[in-house]
């Protein structure tokens, strides 16, 4: 366990079974938070006998990032890491590419949780195991968020099916193409994921 994971998970995006880390990481914040609002809260109105102090008002201002450490809490609940035995799959096929896992992209109106994402190049490909996933809109949410970082004609495609994915990875493989824009597109997908 790391004591500087409770405070910020960015260095781990992207790593197998992100999602199901850190949300025991999410979990021990919030509950860190909420324990040092109520025990400020606690010490001022035990020492001068009334909750009107100035300890009551530090205690209701920090109630401020606990609750937004439980909405934290509330999205890592919603998502599962990708299942074991289709990473093993997928595993066996990415050597020499570079690799994200339990990636979720949060739009306004809809999150798309992608599993696996697989660059080389301008190409970006995913898996997803979620049933409903709208690839359309997953399309120009995602065009949107590369071209603020300046990528511009990345070919995004999100697969359902293992099968197809894991042979599109193979072929991936056999890709030349210029990797200039492999480590900066991993790196803008890092930073607007959950």
């Amino acid at each position: 366990m790391s004591l500087v994971r409770i405070f910020s998970g960015d260095g781990w995006k992207g790593t197998k079974n992100y999602l199901k880390t850190q949300r025991s990481y999410e979990i021990i914040r919030t509950i860190l938070f909420f324990s040092i609002s109520g025990a400020l809260f606690a010490a001022g109105w035990i020492s001068t006998g009334s909750r009107l102090n100035l300890l009551t008002i530090v205690a209701v201002l920090g109630i401020l990032p606990a609750s937004k450490a439980l909405v934290s809490v509330i999205m890592f609940c919603r998502y599962q890491s990708l299942s074991e035995d289709r990473a093993k799959q997928i595993e066996a096929h990415v050597q020499g590419l570079t690799c994200l896992y339990d990636m979720v992209f949060t739009g306004r109106d809809k999150n798309f949780p992608v599993g696996h994402m697989t660059i080389k190049g301008n190409t970006v490909c995913g898996y997803t195991e979620a049933s409903k996933f709208d690839e359309q809109a997953f399309y120009q949410h995602l065009d949107q968020l590369l071209k603020v970082d300046s990528f511009k004609n990345v070919n995004v495609k999100i697969f359902t099916d293992l099968k197809k994915y894991t042979d599109r990875l193979v072929q991936m493989q056999e890709l030349s193409c210029d990797e200039t824009n492999t480590k900066g597109i991993a790196d803008t997908l890092k930073s607007v994921s959950l």
